[in-house]
């Protein structure tokens, strides 16, 4: 697993991150192929924050966790983050496809250019490979992140671009592209 760790207003200690890393590590289990762990850890008010994100083959698995300690809070992230593994790797096994964990991402990039650069700035540009999945991966995936909408390639429509998003209302809805 290759690690990146990101600090805001706390330095971590090479020990701290050793540790994180041996944690973290003991998630590789679940993965087949080469997986990208992102930690975060931050201080603010007497608590400490320690956020972890998992990408492997197109998926990414997140979770932010808050303690007074900073090792119970990776403690409580890594074990946060194998109930989403356990739960939605069977789900997705079982409910959309066989194999869905084992295929590559394929490797499409999506970037937006400003039309007018006076008018919109852009403040921050991603750029993400992009899978065919159904609607139902979407949502999936949407909710792992704690997103509030999500891009994807709809493989029900001849592989055409489609958002899923989060109604205020409740539910969700899509926007296909023709």
């Amino acid at each position: 697993m290759k690690y990146t760790f990101t600090e805001k207003k706390f330095d971590a200690s090479g020990e701290l991150r050793e540790y994180s890393q041996k944690k973290i590590g003991k998630l590789e289990k679940f993965f087949k192929n080469e997986s990208d762990a992102f930690v975060t850890f931050s201080y603010e008010r007497g608590r400490y924050t320690a956020e972890v994100t998992i990408r492997n083959n197109g998926m990414f698995y997140r979770v932010t966790e808050t303690t007074s300690d900073m090792h119970a809070s990776i403690d409580s992230a890594v074990a946060a983050i194998e109930r989403q593994i356990r739960k939605n790797k069977t789900r997705l096994e079982k409910r959309l496809r066989e194999g869905v964990f084992e295929k590559e991402a394929i490797a499409n990039e999506f970037y937006q250019e400003p039309e007018e650069p006076d008018e919109f700035k852009i403040v921050r540009t991603k750029k993400f490979s992009i899978k065919p999945m159904t609607v139902e991966e979407a949502v999936l995936q949407m909710n792992l992140l704690e997103h509030e909408f999500f891009v994807f390639k709809n493989q029900d429509d001849e592989e055409n671009f489609a958002v899923v998003y989060k109604r205020k209302n409740g539910g969700y809805g899509l926007i296909e592209g023709v």
